[in-house]
């Protein structure tokens, strides 16, 4: 699970600095704060990405994903994306647990995953 979770976080890691490039036109919003949430949502993204096997971390992930669909009331896109980035991590929390539980059983049983096995 930790590295689907993983791979979403990043990937909006860049989403949001882009979108706080396209903030920062929007007339009414000052470069300081449009830089200051971008860059709080960016180090979570990161700091969430070493915290993944921590209770917890995958609710603070979905409280990340309602802040990316929220911004679109700034940035209007950001509606869209970050309709599809929940979508992703609902997929890599989702699929990654039936991942780790395929693991825990091949572990269990002392078989080697084959490349034949799918």
């Amino acid at each position: 699970m930790r590295t689907l979770c993983a791979s979403t976080l990043i990937g909006e890691f860049f989403v949001i600095g882009f979108a706080g490039l396209v903030a920062m036109k929007t007339a009414g919003l000052s470069t300081g704060a449009v830089w200051t949430v971008c860059g709080i949502a960016m180090a979570l993204c990161v700091l969430l990405c070493g915290m993944l096997s921590r209770p917890g971390a995958v609710q603070i992930g979905w409280a990340l994903q309602l802040g990316l669909v929220l911004s679109g009331m700034v940035v209007p896109v950001m509606f869209f994306l970050g309709a599809v980035f929940a979508g992703l991590w609902w997929a890599s929390v989702h699929f990654g647990r039936k991942v780790d539980a395929a693991k825990a059983r091949f572990a269990g049983t002392g078989a080697t995953p084959s490349a034949d096995a799918a």
